[in-house]
């Protein structure tokens, strides 16, 4: 099999970067062509240089990216990616989004959320949500992929097996997060310039956050009825890494044995999903630089509360990984291939 074109709009952004640090590791998969607006002609090894002698593409044009490539990653602010699905698309191209043009279900919301208006209904009926552990089946070879957002992966992953499996109570459900700062972006802002990030720790958006109703999307679809969520994001003066912390009201007469094992029956078979061990706590430490998502649950019996933590790393499973997971499921392939990276351990 001849490899996979990948190219990359938005490569010098964190995550357009992050896609072809990973696919450089794709055994079915090379990088073919890449663009940069800000970094036109400029190799992607003079912008990182941790890349030297690995990735010396030179940054082109857009146009250049879809003509070269049998899949296009789209690393783009959202707005800005649904001219090119539609170029994508009437060329037979692949197309997967990392943005949010794609990702709300409801036009609507959309407009609330983002100020943006779907520019082709039928294009967005095409297009699928791409959280594999949960609608795998409805991404295998499908041409237009929204790659889900990294609070959006976290949190569904903590939460779906007690909700689907009805142990928890629609009201009530809090996500409390926290990520690092390479989840706002690559372009230097007021909040993450040194002295401000630095030795600080702080909540932003608050009961405002674009990937309110992402979240909710996905609980309700797994649920089949309607659910809202009290979702407070939080900045950690770290490069990588989101902890969602959950918490949920466990409907009357749950055990923990119960939710334990429905997390098994849900997880088990998911490379991706570390499900810990009674006691441990996930950390984002450990899945650094990999597409794993730990979960760890607990229940504090006094309040009938249920906890659930998950961590993953923003930029991989958040980002660039889950989007490579995407490609593979669209493409045919084994989904861990290029992904199966260990993460340090220290």
């Amino acid at each position: 099999m001849e490899p996979i074109k990948v190219g990359v709009v938005g490569a010098t952004g964190y995550a357009g970067s992050e896609i072809c640090r990973l696919i450089a590791g794709h055994p079915q998969a090379e990088l073919s062509a890449i663009s940069s607006v800000s970094f036109e002609g400029m190799a992607l090894s003079q912008v990182y240089p941790a890349y030297s002698q690995m990735i010396d593409l030179v940054c082109g044009t857009q146009d250049q990216v879809v003509e070269q490539s049998d899949v296009v990653f789209a690393a783009l602010p959202h707005g800005l990616s649904q001219d090119l699905a539609a170029q994508c698309d009437a060329l037979g191209k692949t197309f997967i989004d990392m943005g949010a043009d794609f990702r709300l279900e409801d036009e609507a919301a959309y407009q609330e959320w983002y100020g943006g208006e779907y520019q082709d209904k039928a294009l967005h009926e095409k297009a699928v949500y791409g959280l594999p552990e949960f609608f795998r089946e409805k991404i295998r070879g499908k041409k237009v992929i929204a790659n889900p957002g990294c609070y959006t992966t976290a949190v569904p992953l903590a939460l779906v097996p007690a909700l689907e499996a009805g142990l928890i109570e629609q009201e009530g459900i809090i996500a409390d997060c926290k990520s690092g700062v390479t989840g706002a972006g690559r372009k230097p802002t007021q909040g993450n310039h040194y002295p401000e990030l630095n030795e600080s720790f702080t909540a932003y958006k608050v009961a405002a956050h674009r990937h309110t109703p992402e979240i909710e999307q996905t609980l309700s679809k797994i649920e089949g009825s309607p659910l809202k969520v009290t979702f407070v994001p939080h900045l950690l003066p770290i490069n990588r890494g989101i902890l969602a912390t959950c918490y949920a009201r466990l409907k009357p007469g749950v055990t923990e044995d119960q939710l334990w094992e429905a997390y098994h029956a849900r997880y088990d078979g998911e490379y991706f999903v570390r499900l810990l061990g009674k006691g441990q706590v996930a950390n984002v430490k450990n899945v650094r630089y990999s597409n794993f998502c730990d979960v760890s649950l607990f229940v504090d019996s006094r309040t009938g509360t249920f906890i659930a933590i998950s961590a993953i790393d923003n930029m991989v499973k958040g980002a660039a990984g889950q989007a490579i997971q995407n490609m593979n499921l669209s493409f045919g392939l084994e989904e861990t291939a290029g992904l199966t990276i260990v993460p340090p351990a220290f």
